[in-house]
């Protein structure tokens, strides 16, 4: 017969390699000191996870373990207490992939109820006699013969008695509730190498699951070291399914840095880190013809204290109506632009675009989603106007106390219009009497109002040497547009640029990457892109703010060696802003690894 160390040598050395498997049960009981999970290797963890029996085997004073073969190292050495075994019953449990319960002052393992109290132990009703229970160093312990007859096992020891083995099958857990599954496509990454999770999860009676939660889950893992990941589910019903773990190692040469990561994977409005970002130099973009029009620009006085008008003048052909107040009149109000016809004939009022955000209290979110609704609008909408006719070309949803509005409108007319920007109080209507008695509010001196011509800058860049940025908005390189205040006479320099269109085409695109790098704080809003046949808006970023210069946001990646950008500055956020370009070659990637595959 052989002896138990050569058993034990046996065991060592046909251990399965099942790394790619993790600590499905041993994850189940989240209640359980953690400890001794991160000190189990991979295969320990698939064991418990998937084998029916599961062997702990321990020796007195010696913090060394087995786990169904595979070595572990315990928190709580076992210990030799009147002559008994004694195990520490908490890290034990976990080891044997074992749940507790009980209450206050108890704790059940099994058969087994142990009151912590007394440090006294019931098995199946009856009281066990004194000393299977101790209290060592603060630990509870119970005896190795109590522990294996409350899980209905088999224990066995060597000639020694010192060395001894539990054998019990792992728990059997809840039969009603969903069931978290996921694997990764290898065990051992590389720094940089991305991961790819396949999720399958179940519930036993085909109930839909309808929340997922992750723990430790990333892409991607640029230091090496051992990671956990966890995954848990809900289904239909709120039955919670327990944690499915899977233990990973991340060690070798490095594949990716976080920068070359980002331009393989990154999606469109991610942000990313790349600290030397204000080193790349700056490439002047070429102003070329191409039809513009004037700007309309109302956002003083920002915060309205008062029905009036905030903005007035006459406009014919097309022109772009930007609008930026919030709601400080005490009481609900709306914001109007009326259009009036002030020829002698018929004129149509046409609608090519429109994009607005009201109410919000969030300012972010004024700008933001105005740009989206305005990029994603079409078709158009026609008034037709009598000599002399007003009539509403937007008119705000009501607005709360502090709530605010941004709009963003192209209009095309036939004939010369007065367009009047005015904030009524919700009780008046606005017909042109109400308005004719309304007041011209003055400006807050702190935002601005006017015309502006131009509204539309049409800029030409050649990429060579990359990475390099284009600068838009910082009043030096891309200066601001001037106009002029109808309602007062005076000069305006509009601060910003919010409302200019920069229409921006970029040749030698191909095979390059372009992000936004925010320079003067926080920036949330949205670009349109036209990529050969493409056109996509996007989100930028994709969640919350763009806050620092060192943490760009994808853009997109261009695909063909022409791209054009339509990039509206978004109200409630700051300029200047950077375009990033970067070199990037999807076909064969950093370090020669792409994945592509995506669950």
């Amino acid at each position: 017969m052989a002896s138990f160390q050569q058993l034990q040598l046996t065991r060592r050395r046909s251990r399965p390699l099942l790394a790619a498997l993790a600590l499905g049960v041993l994850s189940a009981f989240p209640a359980l000191p953690l400890g001794p999970l991160g000190t189990l290797s991979l295969g320990a963890q698939a064991a418990l996870a998937n084998v029916g029996a599961v062997q702990l085997t321990v020796t007195a004073d010696q913090g060394t373990a087995y786990v169904s073969g595979e070595m572990v190292k315990m928190q709580a050495v076992p210990r030799n207490v009147g002559g008994r075994i004694m195990l520490p019953l908490r890290e034990a449990a976990t080891l044997l992939g074992q749940p507790l319960g009980g209450g206050a002052g108890q704790i059940q393992l099994g058969r087994m109820t142990v009151d912590t109290k007394r440090n006294v132990a019931v098995l199946a009703g009856t009281a066990q006699p004194d000393g299977n229970v101790a209290l060592v160093d603060g630990t509870l312990y119970v005896s190795v013969r109590l522990l294996t007859d409350a899980l209905n096992g088999n224990l066995s020891s060597d000639p020694t008695g010192r060395t001894v083995t539990i054998t019990a099958l792992r728990d059997g857990g809840n039969p009603l509730v969903p069931q978290a599954r996921f694997a990764t496509d290898k065990n051992v990454y590389a720094p940089g190498e991305r991961i790819i999770y396949t999720e399958y999860p179940f519930d036993p009676d085909g109930a839909d699951i309808t929340a997922r939660r992750w723990t430790g889950k990333q892409d991607v893992f640029f230091q090496p070291g051992t990671y956990t990941i966890s995954f848990q589910v809900t289904n239909a019903r709120g039955q919670q399914s327990a944690p499915f773990s899977r233990t990973i190692q991340v060690t070798g040469t490095p594949i990716d840095t976080p920068l070359s990561y980002a331009l393989k994977y990154a999606d469109p409005g991610d942000s990313f880190s790349d600290p030397a970002i204000l080193n790349y130099p700056a490439v002047a973009a070429q102003s070329v013809y191409r039809e513009s029009f004037p700007l309309l620009f109302s956002d003083s006085p920002e915060a309205p204290t008062q029905s009036g008008v905030l903005y007035q003048d006459t406009v014919s052909g097309r022109a772009r109506l930007l609008a930026y107040h919030l709601n400080a009149l005490g009481r609900p109000a709306r914001l109007y632009i009326m259009a009036r016809n002030v020829e002698g004939r018929p004129v149509e009022v046409r609608t090519e675009r429109l994009g607005e955000t009201a109410p919000t209290r969030i300012e972010g979110q004024l700008g933001q989603v105005t740009l989206l609704e305005y990029f994603a609008s079409s078709g158009t909408r026609t008034l037709t106007l009598d000599a002399g006719q007003t009539a509403a070309v937007y008119a705000s949803p009501t607005l709360g106390s502090g709530s605010g509005v941004n709009v963003l409108q192209d209009l095309t007319t036939t004939g010369r219009v007065e367009l009047t920007f005015v904030m009524l109080e919700d009780s008046l209507p606005p017909t042109q009497q109400v308005i004719q008695q309304s007041p011209y509010l003055s400006p807050d001196g702190r935002h601005q109002r006017g015309t502006f011509p131009n509204a539309v800058r049409s800029l030409q860049v050649n990429l060579n040497t990359l990475p390099a940025r284009i600068v838009i908005g910082d009043g030096m390189v891309d200066p601001a547009i001037v106009g002029v205040d109808r309602l007062t006479g005076q000069p305006q320099r509009l601060a910003g640029n919010y409302g200019v269109l920069y229409d921006l085409q970029v040749n030698g695109a191909a095979g390059t990457a372009v992000a936004l790098s925010p320079r003067g704080g926080l920036y949330r809003g949205a670009m349109n892109i036209q990529d050969g046949p493409l056109t996509q808006a996007i989100k930028l970023p994709k969640v919350g703010n763009a806050l620092s210069p060192n943490q760009p946001v994808l853009l997109w990646r261009s695909l063909s060696d022409q791209l054009n950008i339509d990039f509206i500055p978004a109200s409630g956020s700051n300029l200047p802003i950077s375009l990033v370009f970067y070199r990037t070659r999807q076909n064969t990637g950093y370090g020669g690894v792409l994945k592509t595959y995506q669950p």
